[in-house]
């Protein structure tokens, strides 16, 4: 009972328009066809006729990768048959499930690349970006020298293949400063999508087995990072620089000083600000667009005076505080952040671009008052952050406040067990740090210090 194996083309084309090539195994007139992880564009690409195992002709740039791939997994299904054949379950169909079973030899790169786009369909702009790097990454990854596009099916996942990919990353240069590679911490976000990836294929499409998982045996590290924040007397060089009223560098000191007084509110939420965030009680309530956690905080009299200066006479509650994103674009409409969830992607992609373009400009005028301050650190908008909660550390503010105020996800047990955290001790916070920068406050302060007991009570009657 003689068992043949061969290769043929199928004769339809796939949804993406290629020709998939079938392992084609007869056993006593019964025959089964097993797909393997080779499409080709061309029907003329494929020779079923071939010797030396040179199936995929020369046409195709790849035939050389493919034809050792056909190679590989017709050997492949012929060492399923001598294990069966023992137990004398070498049946066409037994072999092809054996095989299905233990590997699915489709492409990796294209299941990743369906992911992204899922990711994209739901909405999730941010990540759909980062996975987009990602699969860009690893498509160049798998070019070689001339130019010539290999493919990366599940069966070739292994901690080597990550390793000799982890090696790339390194090789690479940060797209935003040319002259810098990759961040150690880019490169270990860029595995964790890879990780990511392969463990929804695992859990969630079962393609490949769990003892499968080319991650079980591979590791990969971040670094800590001195994160850059400024002093208090930074804070002041910036704060004293005389700057046009109503420049864009004028501005960008406002929108970073009105952060750090907002507990280091983020570009993205600033941004986005409305005046309806802002309540008749002089306070900031706004969903953060990252982590979808609600910010409830008192607006110290520095901040206050910061919207001041763009407040006008017919502003809407609906319309954004800061001169930046327009009130007429379409994702305009949408003002509450379950709103915005409900954004088509496209509008989603749109508001994010408008987003990080802004916050280009607003850094790029903080790169100049950096210059004209003096200050020899990174200024950033997002410095505006680690800024004050470097001050609230050095005022002996407990760090559990301080995560606290910066809504930071490592309290969400805490959260989840406690409920809202109570607004007062950010208010009695803020209040401690930044009241008394104002200087009306410390002229009445200065007043009542030099009064006697008997006109204080004067005062007071």
């Amino acid at each position: 009972m003689a068992t043949t194996f061969t290769l043929e083309l199928g004769n339809k084309p796939n949804r993406s328009g290629k020709y998939a090539v079938y392992i084609r195994i007869t056993q006593n007139r019964k025959l089964k066809r097993l797909k393997t992880s080779i499409e080709v564009k061309r029907q003329s690409d494929f020779n079923q006729k071939a010797k030396q195992d040179n199936w995929i002709r020369q046409s195709e740039p790849n035939h050389k990768k493919w034809n050792e791939v056909l190679t590989s997994e017709i050997e492949k299904a012929k060492q399923v048959y001598r294990e069966l054949k023992t137990d004398g379950l070498a049946t066409p169909g037994m072999i092809a499930l054996t095989i299905k079973d233990e590997g699915n030899t489709s492409s990796f790169l294209q299941y990743a690349r369906e992911r992204t786009q899922q990711i994209y369909k739901e909405g999730g702009i941010r990540n759909w970006k980062k996975y987009n790097g990602f699969c860009n990454k690893l498509q160049d990854f798998l070019t070689d020298n001339n130019g010539r596009q290999q493919d990366l099916t599940f069966a070739e996942l292994s901690p080597s293949l990550l390793s000799k990919f982890k090696d790339y990353l390194h090789t690479l240069h940060n797209e935003r400063e040319p002259d810098k590679m990759l961040h150690p911490n880019t490169i270990a976000l860029n595995l964790r999508i890879f990780k990511t990836i392969v463990n929804r294929a695992i859990e969630i499409d079962r393609l490949i087995k769990p003892e499968k998982n080319p991650f079980l045996s591979f590791r990969y590290q971040t670094v800590k990072t001195t994160k850059a924040k400024l002093t208090d007397a930074e804070i002041e060089a910036i704060k004293q620089l005389e700057l046009e009223d109503g420049s864009r560098i004028w501005d960008s000191r406002n929108f970073f000083l009105f952060s750090y007084y907002c507990a280091g509110i983020r570009a993205g939420d600033f941004i986005q600000l409305r005046w309806a965030n802002i309540t008749p009680e002089g306070r900031l309530i706004y969903q953060m667009g990252k982590n979808h956690k609600k910010r409830d905080m008192i607006l110290v009299q520095p901040a206050r005076d910061i919207l001041n200066l763009y407040r006008k006479a017919d502003s809407n509650p609906t319309d954004y505080i800061f001169p930046l994103l327009s009130n007429d674009e379409p994702f305009a409409k949408a003002v509450t952040q379950e709103q915005k969830d409900t954004l088509s992607p496209r509008l989603k992609q749109k508001l994010m671009e408008q987003v990080s373009s802004k916050t280009s400009i607003i850094n790029n005028g903080l790169k100049k008052i950096r210059e004209m301050a003096g200050i020899e650190k990174p200024l950033t908008f997002h410095i505006s952050r680690h800024s004050f909660s470097n001050k609230a550390k050095n005022m002996g503010i407990a760090d559990g406040k301080i995560k606290n105020i910066l809504a930071h996800s490592s309290l969400k047990v805490t959260e989840n067990y406690m409920g809202d955290f109570d607004t007062s001790e950010t208010d009695k916070v803020l209040t401690s740090m930044f009241e008394k920068e104002n200087p009306q406050l410390e002229q009445i302060k200065a007043f009542l210090k030099g009064l006697t007991p008997e006109q204080r009570r004067s005062l007071l009657e």
